[in-house]
C-alpha cells in the first residue's frame, strides 16, 4: 500500500474518532428530537412509555474512585450512599454516610502531589473523585437529588449512562460551588436543574471537586426521579438507535438537513431514495463543494501568504496547546493541518482521563498509530462497561509501552491477568506507576510480573490489594523510589516488614502513605528513621499501639525535612510526643492529630508557637479544647485549624 493510501486510511479513522466523540454528546439527543414530548412519549416506531413519575434511591454502587472507609468496615464507605437517607436532615459527621479521602487543596500542596499530564485536556472544573450508582428502573430523568449531610458543595457534574450505551452530561457547574453563608452547618438536598433528554437511564455518575471544602464531604443518599420507561420498549428503542447509528448515509443526509421519509416500508425506502432523490442529494453536495472551491480561490487572490508558509516547527508548537479533541478536529481542515496534527511529538504524552466517557478500543487503536514515541499515558477512570477491551489495551501496550516512563491506571476497569503480565514484561522503563483502586480484597489480579520493574521512582497502590511478597520484592528492586503510597493496600501486608525493607533499600524516599494499613509499630518507625529525605508521611489509623516509646522522636530527629505529618487516631501519642513535634519539626506545614486523646491544650499551643510554617492543623475529636480556643488560635497564628465534633457523640470517626 502506498503512503498516500495510508494517509487516506488514517484520515478516515480520524474522522471516525471525531464522529464517535460527537456521537456521545449531541447526536444522541438530536437523533430523538422528533419524539413527541407529551404525557405518553412515543418514538418513531410507536413505542410508548409510561407517563407517571417514579422516584427511586440508588440500589447499589457500580464504581467509585475513593472512600474514607475501608472495605472491611461499614463506616464512611461508598455503599452507604445506597437506599433512603439515614441521617438527613441532620447535619454532622456520621459514619453511616459516604465520605471521600481528601478535602480542600491540602493534598495538592503536599510533596507527593503529581502534575497532570496534558493539562490542556482538563475541563474548566476538573473532577477529583467520582461515584457511579445504579437504580432499579429505567426513567427519563427529570430530577437528581443529592442528600449532603456534611460540608456540602463538592458536586460539580452529573452524568447519565443512557440505553444507547453513551454518557450524557445532565448538569455541570460553571464554577466551583460555595454554599451560601446561611446554609453553612446545615444539611442540604441539592437538586440542580438538569438538561432534558429523551433517553432512558438508570445509571448515574456524580463527580466532585474538593478544592473549596473546609473538611470532608459526606453524602447520605441519591434520588433519581423521572417518568418510568417500559423495559421491553426501551430495548426496542435501543435496537432502533443502533440501526440508525450504523446507517452512515442517513447520518450524512441529516447533517445537510436532508431527511427522506423513512416511516414507510423499511425494505423499500433505500431503493426509493436511489431512484427518486439521489440526484438531488448529489446536486446539494456538488453545490457545497463549488462554494468551498470558490471561497478558496477568493482567499488565494487576497493573500499568497498563509499558515502553510510558517515553519513546520512553529505550527507544531501552536498545535501542542490544543486538547486531544481539537487535534482530531483540526486535522480535518486540510492535508497540511492533518500532517501537523498527527505528528508523533504531539502524542508523546496522552491524558485520556478527562475523556473517560468517550475513550474506546477504536480510539486506542488510532492513537497507537500516532503515539510512536509515547512517554506518558493516563488511562485513569477509563474502561467502565467494557468500553475498552483488555485485548486492545494489551495490544496498545505491546506496540507503545516499551518507551513509557509514566503510566497511570487509577480506577481503571480494563486490567486482567494478561494485561498485568504484559505491563511487567513490556514497560520495563517505567519510572511512575499508579494503580489506585484497581483490585479488591481478596486479590482478583496477579501482579507478580510487576517484580520485573526496576526503575520506579513513584509507586501508588492506594486501595489496591497486592501480595505482601511482591511489595517487598518491588521495594528491593526499585532503589530509586521517592514516592510510595500503600494506603489501604490490604490487611495481609505487614507494614513493619515493609518499613524495614524501605529502611534497607529505599532511603531516598520523599513521601510515604500508609494510611489505614496494618501492623505498623515502633519497630517500623525506627526503621523509617533511616530515610533522612522524608518530607511527607501519613500513619493515620495504622499505629494502634499503647506506647510508641522513643520511636517517633527518633523519626523526627532524623527526618528534619518533614512538611506533612499525619497521625490520625494514633492512640500511643503522648504529651511528650507532641512536645517533640513542636521542638523538632521546624519545616512542618500540615499536621493531623485527629482523634488523638489525652493531650493537654498547652502542647497544642506549643506547636502553634514553634512551628512557624504550619498551615493546617487537624484537631477534630481531640479532647481538652473548645471551639472558642480554636477560633482564637486560628486568628492569632493564621493557621487553618480543623475541629470537627458532634455534640454528645464523641470520636465518631472511630
Amino acid at each position: 500500500m502506498s503512503s498516500a493510501s495510508d494517509d487516506d486510511l488514517c484520515k478516515t479513522e480520524a474522522g471516525a474518532i471525531v464522529d464517535f466523540i460527537n456521537r456521545g454528546t449531541t447526536d444522541d439527543i438530536e437523533l430523538y428530537n422528533h419524539f413527541d414530548d407529551s404525557e405518553a412519549i412515543k418514538d418513531s416506531e410507536g413505542f410508548c412509555y409510561a407517563g407517571y413519575r417514579l422516584d427511586q434511591y440508588a440500589l447499589h454502587v457500580v464504581d467509585f474512585s475513593s472512600q474514607y472507609g475501608s472495605d472491611y468496615s461499614i463506616s464512611y464507605t461508598a455503599d452507604n450512599i445506597t437506599g433512603k437517607p439515614r441521617k438527613y436532615p441532620e447535619y454532622g459527621d456520621f459514619p453511616e454516610t459516604y465520605a471521600m479521602r481528601t478535602y480542600g487543596d491540602w493534598w495538592q500542596r503536599a510533596p507527593s502531589h503529581i502534575k497532570e499530564i496534558q493539562p490542556q485536556n482538563l475541563p474548566k472544573i476538573p473532577a477529583h473523585d467520582f461515584i457511579v450508582v445504579y437504580f432499579e428502573e429505567y426513567v427519563l430523568p427529570e430530577e437528581i437529588a443529592v442528600f449532603e449531610t456534611f460540608n456540602p458543595g463538592a458536586l460539580v457534574r452529573i452524568w447519565a449512562y443512557t440505553i444507547t450505551k453513551t454518557w450524557i452530561c445532565l448538569w455541570e457547574s460553571d464554577q466551583i460551588h460555595k454554599p451560601p453563608q446561611h446554609i453553612f452547618n446545615k444539611a442540604r438536598r441539592f437538586s440542580p436543574e438538569l438538561k432534558k433528554i429523551n433517553l432512558p437511564t438508570r445509571i448515574i455518575r456524580l463527580e466532585f471537586n474538593h478544592s473549596y471544602l473546609s473538611y470532608f464531604a459526606e453524602i447520605d443518599a441519591v434520588l433519581l426521579g423521572g417518568r418510568k420507561v417500559n423495559v421491553d420498549s426501551a430495548q426496542r428503542l435501543f435496537d432502533c438507535y443502533e440501526r440508525q447509528r450504523k446507517c452512515s448515509i442517513l447520518r450524512k443526509l441529516q447533517r445537510i438537513q436532508f431527511r427522506p421519509n423513512i416511516r414507510g416500508n423499511y425494505h423499500n425506502h433505500l431503493r426509493e431514495f436511489f431512484t427518486n432523490d439521489l440526484n438531488k442529494f448529489i446536486n446539494v453536495v456538488s453545490q457545497n463543494s463549488e462554494i468551498a472551491m470558490y471561497d478558496q480561490v477568493s482567499e488565494s487572490r487576497i493573500s499568497h501568504i498563509g499558515l502553510k508558509d510558517m515553519p513546520f516547527e512553529i505550527m507544531l508548537k501552536i498545535f501542542s496547546y490544543l486538547d486531544l479533541i481539537s487535534l482530531f478536529l483540526v486535522g480535518k481542515v486540510s492535508k497540511y493541518f492533518y500532517d501537523v496534527s498527527t505528528h508523533p511529538l504531539l502524542y508523546s504524552e496522552l491524558n485520556l482521563k478527562p475523556y473517560w466517557h468517550i475513550t474506546s478500543s477504536d480510539l486506542l487503536c488510532t492513537l497507537a498509530k500516532r503515539a510512536t514515541i509515547l512517554k506518558k499515558l493516563d488511562l485513569s477512570w477509563c474502561g467502565l462497561f467494557n468500553s475498552i477491551s483488555p485485548t486492545e489495551f494489551k495490544k496498545f501496550i505491546q506496540q507503545r509501552g516499551d518507551s513509557l516512563i509514566c503510566l497511570r491506571l487509577d480506577s481503571c476497569k480494563i486490567l486482567n491477568a494478561s494485561c498485568i503480565e504484559t505491563l511487567g514484561i513490556v514497560c520495563d522503563s517505567l519510572r511512575e506507576l499508579s494503580l489506585r483502586n484497581c483490585s479488591t480484597d481478596p486479590p482478583l489480579l496477579n501482579f507478580s510480573c510487576l517484580a520485573n520493574l526496576k526503575n520506579l521512582e513513584r509507586l501508588d497502590l492506594f486501595q489496591t490489594v497486592i501480595e505482601p511478597e511482591l511489595i517487598l520484592a518491588m521495594l528491593e528492586n526499585n532503589r530509586k523510589l521517592k514516592h510510595l503510597n500503600l494506603a489501604f493496600c490490604g490487611i495481609a501486608v505487614n507494614m513493619d516488614a515493609v518499613a524495614q525493607r524501605i529502611g534497607q533499600y529505599n532511603q531516598n524516599l520523599i513521601s510515604l502513605d500508609m494510611w489505614k494499613s496494618r501492623f505498623l509499630s515502633a519497630v517500623g518507625l525506627e526503621a523509617l528513621s533511616k530515610c533522612h529525605d522524608l518530607e511527607e508521611v501519613d500513619f493515620g489509623w495504622c499505629l494502634r499501639e499503647i506506647s510508641l516509646g522513643d520511636s517517633l522522636k527518633q523519626l523526627l530527629l532524623n527526618c528534619t525535612k518533614l512538611k506533612k505529618l499525619f497521625l490520625a487516631t494514633v492512640r500511643g501519642i503522648t504529651d511528650h510526643d507532641v512536645e517533640n513535634i513542636a521542638n523538632l519539626c521546624g519545616n512542618l506545614e500540615q499536621l493531623d492529630l485527629m482523634g488523638v486523646s489525652g493531650i493537654s491544650k498547652e502542647r497544642y499551643y506549643e506547636i502553634l508557637m514553634k512551628c512557624k510554617k504550619l498551615q493546617l492543623l487537624d484537631l477534630s475529636f481531640c479532647d481538652n479544647i473548645d471551639d472558642e480556643e480554636i477560633a482564637f488560635w486560628a486568628r492569632t497564628f493564621k493557621v487553618n485549624i480543623k475541629c470537627s465534633h458532634i455534640p454528645n457523640v464523641p470520636n465518631v470517626r472511630y
